[in-house]
């Protein structure tokens, strides 16, 4: 389903991806793990394009982006709508309900009638167990109701796959796990998912795949029981050590 060949990404003189190869198939999660400044935020932003790759071809289903050439705004317009992004930061419009967050991308974006997106974004709130707060806006929410108002704001789009860049990181410790679960039941309905973060329990329990990326290379890649039990490159060990 997404498909990845020759990745790069430099900033100037700084090369941050080195040449990244992967395929994901549908359905599946894939957990990206490894340091502060590995390169795995990048990595995520270049494939919604919110980062323009320097050199690379990236393939979800049957769109392609070049970057061997110049690529169009229309194309990576094109692009970025088959995948949701969610952010660190919530990234919520300040002046907007829950639901009118939620409705904004739908209705500006894919045209869709306000009466017909009002509706989808009600099951979506519903869906991340925000039904009761449909009216009110981010700033009477926690942090954890904002990042899930982020998830399905994400979904209204009804992307092919999800990018989450360390949901959890902003959130106090006792609202993490809320927002872990409505993921945990994202994946079990088949949702293509890849996920930036440092929470070590949700990637053993939820992952298909897990990734060690460190110096904008892939270390290391295998299944959560292989990686975190019987890691085989030094780095990855070294790395998982600090979480024992």
């Amino acid at each position: 389903m997404i498909s990845i060949n020759g990745l790069v990404k430099n900033f100037g003189e700084l090369e941050v991806i080195k040449g990244i190869d992967l395929n994901i198939e549908k359905g599946k999660i894939v957990v990206l793990i490894g340091p502060s400044g590995s390169g795995k935020t990048t990595f995520l932003r270049c494939l919604n394009v919110l980062e323009t790759p320097t050199e690379g071809k990236i393939q979800i289903d049957e769109n392609v982006l070049d970057f061997s050439r110049p690529v169009s705004k229309k194309s990576v317009a094109q692009f970025r709508s088959l995948t949701g992004m969610v952010f660190q930061s919530y990234n919520l419009f300040p002046h907007m309900t829950a639901l009118g967050n939620v409705m904004e991308g739908p209705v500006t974006v894919k045209k869709i009638p306000k009466s017909e997106a009002r509706k989808r974004a009600e099951d979506l709130l519903q869906k991340v167990g925000l039904a009761d707060k449909i009216d009110f806006y981010p700033f009477q929410l926690s942090g954890g109701q904002q990042q899930r108002v982020g998830i399905a704001r994400a979904l209204a789009m009804e992307p092919k796959v999800m990018l989450f860049d360390e949901p959890t990181s902003a959130l106090d410790p006792e609202l993490v796990g809320e927002v872990l679960r409505v993921m945990e039941n994202l994946a079990k309905e088949g949702m293509t998912m890849i996920v930036v973060t440092h929470e070590m329990r949700f990637a053993k329990d939820v992952a298909d795949e897990v990734i060690f990326i460190d110096g904008g290379y892939i270390i290391e890649r295998g299944h959560p029981d292989q990686i975190f039990n019987h890691p085989k490159e030094e780095r990855t060990k070294q790395f998982l050590s600090v979480f024992e």
